[in-house]
This record gives C-alpha cells, structure tokens and sequence, in this order.
C-alpha cells in the first residue's frame, strides 16, 4: 500500500496526517511485545508479552491433547461455537470463532464497506495496520496522558463509520466505563470494542460482551492472554448477525484447528470461568505490589499510568530507551512504548507477574535508573 491521507485529532484539535506503510510517522505498527524476547536470543524475565504466566493449566493442556485423535477429520466448530455464545447469552448467528482476535482486525478490514475509520489510540496497533493493508485511509484520536488517557466520546468524528477502541486499553491499562464507550455507538456506524483483556479484570466490569442493545456493537474476545495460547490462535468476535455474517463470507475454509477449538469449548465452562475469577483477583493483587514497587521510584523521574486495570502497566520516565537496554543486560525485557501511536520514547510496558518476579524487576530497574 502506498501513502494515503489520514487526520489526527488530539484532545478536540484536528490535524492533518501522511500515514504511510510504517503508520504516518516512523512508527512500526507490527512491533509486538514478542520481538524484545526475541531480538537477540538472549534469556530474559519476560515482562514485554502480556500472556499471562504459567500457562495453560495443566487441565486444558490434556483437554487440547485430547483434541489430537481428531486431526484426520476437518475441524467442526459447531460445538464450540455453541459454547461461546452460551456463555455470553447469544444466540449462535452472533458469534465467529478466529484465529485469535488477530484476524478478526483483518476480517473487519476487508469484509466491511466503511469510508471513514477511526482508532482511538494510544492502543494495540494492529487494528490500524490491519485497515491500512486493505486500504483504507485510518484516522487517528489520540487520548492525552494529561487527561489519564481516558476517552472523550466527543473528540470521535460523528462522519466516523468505522470506530475501533480497546478496554482495557493495551497498553495505558485504563478501563473505559462502559456507558462511555457505548457513547461512541450510532446507527450506520460499526464500534468495535477489543475486550482481549477484560477476563483479567475481576467481575469483567464496564464489558459490553453479550450486550445486544448497542447498534452496530462488535466485541473482539482473545483466549490467549488469561491461559496462555497464544501460539494457538483462538479468539472470537461477537456482533450482529449480518456483521457475523459478512466476516465468515471473508473468512476462509476451517480457519480455527480443531486443537484451537477444543480449547475455546473448554475455556468458557463454569470451571475455567472460575478459575479466570480467581486469576483476575490475583492479577489486581500482584498489578497493586508492582505499582507500589514503581511509587518508590517517582522522585527518579518515574510515573505509573493510574489506574491501572489490565494484567499490565504503562511507565513513563526520562530516557527510557536506555533503561529499556540496561534492564536487557540485567536479564528482563519490557515492552517499548513508542511504537504506539500518541506515545513517544519515554514510555515502556511492564506485564504483571508475581511478586517474586516483580520485586527482581525492581531491583533491576533501581540499577536501571540514571
């Protein structure tokens, strides 16, 4: 794709942007956490992927296994399809099965006839890379730290057709509150909420999963991060049937395994909704030490994006591409900030893990630290 034209609109000040194959200004849209644990082969405490640790238990490793008998036959998903929408109250025609929720960006991005989309950021980029490769010109909202990077319905164009938003959002951590979001819905436009993240926040509040009262609602769900699958591939929008619809139109034959699907069936039973209960509280318990463990460091030029709801944190400080590179060579990779758009150099990603580990980081980033 070649340079298109795009606008930026920044705290209700509109400006025009070139957006070109990197995303208007430099900016790698294709950069994702795995690549810092990747770069150089080096052994690191892997705090840049926001997978959750420990996974997948050991009764959904034997529940996929289980799955592998069937490999000669092609994969049905009916039943898990069925179970997914009985989760979230749906009827089945509501409900697309994908690979993760990464292709679900795709298939928005090619099946649905929009002319004005819009993504909020900062936040994860590959719903804007996935709208540049079909095509489209994408503009940009840009949420303000000085403002808690929370959303202000009012900076959406109302000619936006096309609205993506993640909550909690990767990587500012906020939870949006629900009726804000829904703000953002209007007939003829298509509001997509990414939710990949809302199974770690204890009791899924402000998720608009399930909701059928919000037009043109489309919610992306990922079974990767809370129990560790992402090199699976299992996710699933949740949407409208005429949305569903045109997706699977664009969608090819058998896109999910049949591994992935014996792991989405198991993943929405009252057992794993639990066991996600409990991960979620222990998260928020873990995200409070390592916060508390960053306040230490404010009169170091250190600051935490508050508060925080995600299984991770956005850290502002001075200079953080070279602590980036220091906590490298003390053997922990973090996740960059300034490959988001409305984020600059200054900013890294920190995933929660357990205290041990958090207070190993700690200790590095005291080192860290100019």
């Amino acid at each position: 794709m070649g340079t298109a034209t795009g606008t930026t609109i920044t705290g209700g000040t509109r400006t025009a942007m070139r957006t070109d194959d990197t995303g208007g200004s430099g900016l790698d849209l294709r950069h994702h956490g795995d690549a810092e644990v990747r770069d150089d082969g080096a052994a690191l405490t892997d705090l840049a992927v926001n997978v959750r640790a420990d996974t997948p238990p050991v009764w959904l490793r034997e529940e996929i296994a289980g799955s592998l008998s069937s490999l000669a036959a092609y994969p049905d998903g009916r039943a898990a399809r069925a179970a997914v929408a009985a989760r979230h109250g749906l009827p089945v025609e509501r409900v697309l099965l994908t690979a993760g929720a990464a292709e679900a960006f795709v298939l928005l991005a090619r099946a649905l006839k929009v002319r004005r989309p819009v993504v909020v950021h900062p936040q994860f980029t590959e719903p804007e890379a996935a709208l540049r490769d079909a095509g489209h010109s994408v503009d940009r909202v840009l949420l303000r730290e000085e403002d808690g990077f929370r959303l202000d319905p009012a900076a959406v164009p109302k000619d936006a057709d096309l609205v993506v938003i993640g909550n909690p959002t990767n990587p500012t951590s906020v939870l949006h509150p629900a009726g804000v979001v829904a703000q953002l819905a209007r007939p003829g436009r298509v509001l997509v909420v990414d939710e990949a993240f809302m199974d770690a926040v204890p009791g899924e509040r402000e998720a608009l999963a399930g909701r059928t009262d919000v037009p043109g609602l489309v919610v992306l769900r990922s079974l990767t991060k809370t129990w560790g699958l992402a090199g699976l591939r299992i996710g699933y929008v949740l949407a409208p049937s005429e949305i569903i619809a045109e997706l699977e139109r664009a969608q090819p034959l058998w896109p999910v395994s049949t591994p992935a699907l014996a792991a989405a069936e198991a993943c929405v039973t009252p057992r794993a909704l639990a066991e996600a209960g409990h991960a979620a509280h222990r998260i928020t318990a873990d995200r409070a030490h390592l916060v508390a463990g960053l306040a230490e460091f404010a009169s170091r030029g250190v600051r935490v994006v508050q508060p925080a709801e995600g299984p991770f944190v956005l850290v502002g400080m001075a200079g953080a591409a070279a602590v980036r590179r220091r906590l490298r060579d003390l053997g922990y990779a973090v996740r960059r900030g300034d490959t988001f758009p409305g984020l600059g150099e200054e900013w890294v990603r920190v995933a929660v893990r357990d205290r041990g580990t958090a207070n190993g980081f700690l200790k590095a980033l005291s080192a860290a630290l100019p």
